[in-house]
């Protein structure tokens, strides 16, 4: 089996401390075949913003210091807001990315780190996460040049409610309409494995939304392990694959200059 994680971050990310190389050991070790780094660019001014101009030509440095040990791609994961879509076309078109991660870290100008009380504290849980997905299809509409969409349930990390999970049909019109909306327009999602280190012991999204994505004809998957710390890649990373083979998927997704591949299970 061809084993990837296609959601790295490291000390150029604003949330995180790991050392590059460290996190290529650790991939190494762990016995994977292909990684992507995709370190944060998000437009809010409480995060720093990665000078590409030297990330890039020290992650070369490291691809072919490893060369024969492991596949390194060059990915950033953007925080989409379809009010900055000029802004995330800008940094998506300037640089020769194999991969991009669209996630929606930010609603309605809300960061849902920063401003978890703000956002959920005067909404309801049906309130609040419809105005995700709604925010999400409009981002997927603005924000054209991503590969993949990140962690899709991910506002149920933040939620305040007694119960916080999304349940899909709960919210299956507004979360058809967003996986829709990817297949129309050529776009993937990620099986986020970093739930289980939040405490939901699932993935992001869950087996419903990924069996509802493969019925409504979806075929673009890739796994990452949203690792901040070298011990959490591939993390978890078999029960994403299991649950790419309980969803009835025969590939597994990689990129090369934004075009997926796909490499059978």
């Amino acid at each position: 089996m061809y084993l990837t994680d296609y959601h790295i971050h490291t000390s150029f990310s604003s949330d995180s401390e790991a050392p590059m190389e460290e996190m290529i050991l650790a991939a190494i070790d762990k016995g994977l075949d292909e990684i992507a780094f995709t370190d944060h660019v998000d437009f809010d001014d409480r995060y720093t913003f990665t000078d590409y101009n030297l990330y890039i030509p020290y992650l070369e440095d490291l691809k072919h210091k490893y060369k024969n040990d492991i596949t390194i791609k060059l990915g950033i994961e953007v925080g989409l807001e379809n009010t900055k879509a000029d802004k995330v076309n800008t940094i998506t078109a300037a640089f020769p990315f194999d991969f991009i991660i669209g996630s929606s870290h930010s609603v309605k100008c809300y960061d849902l780190y920063f401003d978890q009380k703000e956002f959920f504290s005067t909404r309801t849980k049906q309130e609040a996460y419809n105005t995700y997905f709604e925010e999400m299809f409009k981002n997927i509409q603005t924000c054209t040049d991503f590969c993949v969409y990140g962690h899709l349930n991910f506002v149920s990390r933040y939620g305040m409610y007694s119960d916080n999970s999304v349940n899909y049909m709960e919210f299956s019109p507004v979360i058809d309409a967003v996986l829709k909306e990817l297949i129309n327009r050529g776009k993937g999602i990620e099986i986020n494995t970093s739930g289980y280190r939040y405490g939901i012991n699932d993935c992001y999204p869950d087996i419903e939304i990924l069996k509802r994505y493969k019925a409504l004809g979806g075929e673009i998957v890739t796994i990452g392990s949203d690792a901040h710390y070298a011990k959490d890649v591939a993390d978890h990373i078999g029960a994403a694959y299991d649950m790419l083979n309980i969803a009835g998927f025969k590939y597994i997704t990689i990129f090369k200059a934004r075009k997926p591949q796909f490499i059978r299970l």
